[in-house]
């Protein structure tokens, strides 16, 4: 049988997500977001560009 505080030292050493994220976390969840966000900016700047072309 295991006591309280086993069981939560067995539960972060599982690899549970803690609270609190680190600042490199934070760097690459900005630099993922970029990544993302920079070509689908682009893409949809150049749709609305070439829509009249379309109908025109």
């Amino acid at each position: 049988m295991s006591t309280a505080g086993e069981m939560s030292a067995a539960g972060q050493a599982a690899g549970k997500p803690s609270d609190a994220w680190g600042p490199l976390q934070w760097v690459i969840a900005v630099v993922v977001w970029l990544w993302v966000l920079v070509p689908l900016g682009y893409g949809l700047y150049q749709l609305v560009i070439k829509i009249p072309a379309l109908f025109g």
